[in-house]
């Protein structure tokens, strides 16, 4: 945009709307750098300059992101999808019968553990990581969801775990393990005391979502909907700059989980996501259905849980080496 001034306008609208459509902060600000790169990569000047010939500056983007960039799949879809919000949701210009170059779509199989290399892991964790990993594995939670979730997302009685808002806006419910019970009531006393504390000294709001602010005004303050894992402090929101004790970040729990791999004879590459992939991966040998897995993971398409079958097949595509006959 030619001035500071629209371009900040515009990038306004996009965090007012994302904000309100519930989209997390680092959604916010991923959508907002791709919009950025698509206007400097136009030259575009002006509002009006995103409107001319949208279609195909969308699809000259999208290529160049392809073929000069050689970004992944995955990434351009997220480029895709941020333009398809700009000219759908803020421009209100909905986009038809975009023909780019598509990146190609490697396929990763993704790193699991065994049992065996599970349980020393676990047991090396302590603290907050401790928690958020045994629900990874125990639930088949993505970390954003772990550290997301609220006192009222546990429900003790039904064994279960609600994940809300998970990725694609859906909720979904997963099993809630019955070794954990004793572990999370004494875990979630100390953070009622913290946040009785937080209340006490004129704080203790938690972030909620723009509509449910308007719905419920008292909830921020309400313990249900407290994080279930809360930071070490209190620091600023930087949507509405309120001083608050946000959830803690997902990079603690990573950092937690680097340092006890190390400790341990595991060689492959362990992050949070190893254990959701392990969780679908031990419920398939045990027999579960693939659908349940997909509904318990919350994916879109049967194709992407399909992944976890290759743990079915023994060996690389399920080929006995003929060195095992000898």
């Amino acid at each position: 945009m030619s001035t500071h001034h629209s371009n900040h306008t515009l990038l306004g609208e996009i965090r007012d709307l994302m904000s309100r459509d519930h989209y997390s902060v680092s959604t916010e600000r991923t959508y907002c750098d791709w919009i950025k790169q698509y206007v400097r990569f136009h030259g575009m000047q002006n509002r009006e300059s995103l409107f001319c010939e949208a279609e195909n500056k969308v699809e000259k983007f999208l290529t160049y992101l392809a073929t000069e960039r050689n970004v992944a799949a995955s990434t351009q879809n997220q480029a895709f999808n941020a333009l398809v919000f700009l000219y759908k949701r803020v421009l209100g210009s909905p986009l038809e019968n975009v023909r780019a170059t598509r990146s190609r779509k490697t396929t990763r199989i993704p790193v699991f553990m065994t049992r065996d290399e599970v349980k020393p892991v676990i047991q090396l964790l302590d603290g907050i990581p401790e928690l958020v990993v045994k629900l990874l594995y125990g639930s088949g939670l993505r970390i954003t969801e772990a550290v997301r979730l609220r006192v009222q997302d546990i429900d003790f009685g039904f064994k279960q775990v609600t994940v809300r808002d998970g990725k694609g806006m859906k909720d979904r419910v997963t099993p809630f393990p019955d070794n954990l019970s004793a572990l999370f009531r004494n875990h979630l006393e100390k953070v009622e005391m913290i946040h009785e504390k937080d209340l006490a000294k004129g704080y203790g709001t938690v972030y909620l979502p723009y509509a449910l602010v308007r719905k419920y005004p008292n909830a921020e303050r309400e313990w249900n909907w407290q994080f279930v894992f809360p930071g070490r402090g209190l620091s600023k929101d930087p949507r509405s700059e309120v001083i608050r004790r946000h959830h803690v970040d997902p990079s603690v729990i990573n950092k937690a989980i680097k340092k006890v791999v190390r400790q341990t004879n595991i060689t492959k590459k362990v992050s949070a996501h190893t254990f959701r992939h392990s969780f679908a991966t031990h419920l398939l040998q045990r027999g579960t259905d693939i659908r349940t897995i997909q509904s318990l993971l919350g994916h879109k398409d049967l194709e992407t849980t399909m992944i976890y079958t290759h743990v079915l097949k023994q060996g690389g595509e399920g080929v006995v080496s003929p060195l095992d006959d000898l």
